[in-house]
């Protein structure tokens, strides 16, 4: 970790500076966005605040403000070019049991990682995770801090050539990767995941969805299925602080980088 602020404050020892009555602690009670740090600006910063904003009010506790957010990240980043930014905002600290106190200030934590590392871009193999996500309307498309399915599935495979798993939900449906939002390109139309009943309404994801519009390129949200892949043209997966990924194998399916995901690759740049 490069910097933290915890509430505004600089504690004197990380581990030791979230109350241990912390509900995001205790039940995983909030929310929390990681965004890319490039060229000293965040990217995406205002989609990655509003969706914070959002995902407060459908969780009943109130946002932080927007302006004391945006001074604490630009505290966090000062002097550094790149990074990883990440906020966290619990609904506070309360007492025990699950029921939320209604006077409860909600707690807010900002801290910067070093990028990840970024290899050659010559695409990424992906597998099938058995691990599946739980279907709950209530929470679908929240980056809420329950992130138990997706720790599990991580934890399914070891194989350093192997860079992300696919998802299925409950029922079947293929829903995303463990730590992005799948794209696939049928008759060229793009098309991802509606999400509706489980998976995060990734930043990157809305980001895509909106520049294959203004590049011409039919685009739309729907249930897929295991077997959409079998007719795909080009396959990737997006995520705010890696960007946009061809897959290029899932078992003994290969795909090439197509004309869909190079025309998109070339807006984020």
């Amino acid at each position: 970790m490069l910097a933290l602020l915890i509430d505004g404050a600089m504690p004197a020892d990380a581990s030791l500076a979230v109350a241990v009555n912390d509900r995001g602690l205790q039940y995983g009670d909030g929310l929390f966005e990681t965004a890319r740090l490039t060229g000293g600006r965040v990217r995406f910063l205002a989609a990655h605040l509003q969706r914070l904003a959002d995902g407060c009010e459908r969780l009943g506790f109130a946002a932080p403000d927007r302006a004391t957010l945006t001074t604490e990240i630009d505290t966090v980043i000062s002097g550094h070019d790149e990074g990883v930014v990440k906020i966290v905002v619990t609904r506070g600290v309360g007492g025990r049991g699950y029921r939320p106190a209604r006077d409860v200030i909600p707690t807010r934590i900002v801290a910067l990682y070093p990028s990840p590392a970024v290899g050659d871009d010559v695409g990424i193999r992906v597998r099938w995770c058995e691990t599946r996500l739980g279907r709950n309307a209530r929470l679908a498309g929240l980056k809420h801090l329950n992130r138990l399915e997706q720790i599990l599935a991580q934890a399914e495979w070891d194989d350093p050539t192997i860079e992300e798993g696919l998802m299925l939900d409950t029922e079947g449906e293929l829903v995303c990767a463990t730590a992005g939002n799948l794209f696939l390109v049928r008759d060229g139309e793009l098309i991802t995941h509606d999400l509706r009943y489980c998976g995060v309404r990734g930043v990157m994801r809305e980001h895509v969805l909106g520049q294959a519009r203004s590049l011409g390129i039919a685009a739309r949200e729907a249930p897929l299925w295991p077997a959409d892949l079998e007719q795909a043209a080009e396959v990737f997966i997006t995520n705010a602080v890696r960007g946009l990924r061809h897959v290029v194998q899932l078992d003994d399916r290969r795909w090439a980088r197509g004309p869909v995901c190079e025309s998109l690759r070339r807006t984020l740049s």
